[in-house]
């Protein structure tokens, strides 16, 4: 596959990817990065554009690629802009295992199964091109070193490796502090990026139940009442008939 063709959630998969043991870093929040990979990489095609905090479709078109265009499809189905928060918390996780299964058809990784505790049986994945992953990190690397503002597409991608906690993984110990710092701060750099990088750790911390914009003199009990724990990454429904509404047609989704 050329460079071309590569997207953002693919390439932020092979960063995640640890060729010594062919296990990803940040598991349960990488699924949740790659949510919002497809959600920049729709901007970048120009199906998509933020509206505040939320993502509106501009151009219905297929892109061609199937799993970017079922999440389009689905964002089209939503008939009005929806914030990336509830997009991204929303129970469409499982997207590490597509992209897996997506890169192993095309030749860029391979699955090697095997068994945990001489019993479970496992699946492990190593790249079949380092050269890909090695120029993946070039980029990040050489946007931390220079401070150069990077593409896009750079931006983004550092935004959402910072977002699902992969500076520990890419640039570990006290002598890597000083690049995840610099990796954090390129999230200023692509806007798109930037808001969905956002709206990840706020899934993560979960804020999300509330417009960024309002946190700020939020009363706790909203906040309490306005969201809820719950299994698979969901996110609490806002105390709003609208929005209820909303999340309910995500759920059905």
């Amino acid at each position: 596959m050329g460079r071309s063709r590569r997207t953002i959630p693919e390439e932020l998969l092979l960063l995640a990817l640890d060729p010594a043991t062919g296990t990803t870093a940040q598991p349960q929040s990488l699924d949740l990065g790659l949510a919002g990979a497809q959600l920049v990489e729709l901007a970048l095609a120009g199906r998509i554009a933020p509206d505040g905090d939320r993502i509106a479709v501009v151009m219905p078109r297929p892109t061609g690629d199937p799993t970017l265009d079922s999440a389009l499809e689905l964002l089209r189905r939503r008939g009005s802009p929806v914030r990336a928060v509830h997009w991204i918390g929303g129970p469409r996780l499982g997207l590490r295992q597509i992209y897996l299964a997506h890169l192993e058809r095309c030749g860029m990784v391979h699955a090697v199964a095997g068994q945990m505790c001489g019993v479970l049986p496992t699946t492990r994945y190593q790249a079949t091109d380092t050269a890909i992953s090695r120029e993946i990190r070039a980029r990040l690397d050489s946007a931390i070193r220079t401070g150069v503002p990077p593409d896009p597409r750079t931006a983004a991608l550092a935004a959402l490796a910072h977002a699902v906690g992969l500076g520990k993984h890419l640039y570990p110990g006290n002598e890597g502090r000083s690049s995840r710092s610099r990796l954090r701060d390129l999230i200023r750099h692509d806007p798109m990026g930037g808001l969905v990088a956002h709206a990840v750790m706020d899934v993560q911390n979960g804020v999300a139940a509330q417009p960024r914009r309002d946190r700020a003199t939020a009363q706790p009990p909203a906040r309490a009442t306005a969201s809820s724990g719950g299994g698979g990454g969901g996110i609490g429904v806002p105390m709003q008939p609208r929005r209820t509404g909303a999340m309910a047609r995500a759920a059905a989704h």
